[in-house]
């Protein structure tokens, strides 16, 4: 059990990679994509049965909705989403989200390193992120497994995105 709770952890931290600090190129381009890769950072999950398990895009868009909330309140990392487009952070990440766990979703925004260049993240601030999103993926009652699903795609992003 405490294995088990370890490793999810560890992948929820890496899943903040993605997630956490894109925030402010939002603002930038909204059809600007890397040359050459998956923008989303990863492959979709093969079938839809994880997308079901976060309650298809209606539990999608709880989670992130309570996820940006979260992370432009918490005390440890809202700085950096003082001049985001918060509606713009809630489009892509929803759209990335659902394409990630199999969802009838396209993401078009741009690739990870792109998106979180020049932002400086430390680990320190991903884990911040990975604690919000872990929160707000439990208060959507989505299980551990389809979490962890949803966090070895977004664990490996974490090598693009934090530079510090």
């Amino acid at each position: 059990m405490i294995a088990a709770t370890s490793l999810r952890l560890l992948a929820l931290v890496a899943t903040a990679a993605t997630l956490s600090f894109a925030a402010p190129s939002f603002a930038d381009d909204m059809a600007a994509t890397a040359p050459m890769g998956n923008p989303a950072g990863a492959e979709p999950i093969a079938g839809d049965g994880v997308y079901r398990a976060f309650h298809e895009q209606a539990g999608i868009d709880r989670i992130i909705d309570d996820f940006v909330t979260r992370i432009t309140t918490d005390p440890r990392i809202s700085a950096r989403f003082q001049t985001a487009n918060l509606v713009r952070l809630r489009f892509e990440l929803k759209a990335q989200v659902c394409y990630l766990t199999g969802g009838p979703c396209t993401y078009s925004g741009k690739d990870m390193k792109s998106a979180h260049a020049g932002m400086g993240l430390k680990n320190l601030d991903f884990n911040a992120l990975a604690e919000d999103l872990q929160l707000s993926m439990d208060k959507e009652h989505v299980s551990f497994p389809a979490q962890n699903a949803l966090l070895a795609k977004l664990a490996p992003m974490q090598r693009a995105v934090v530079t510090k």
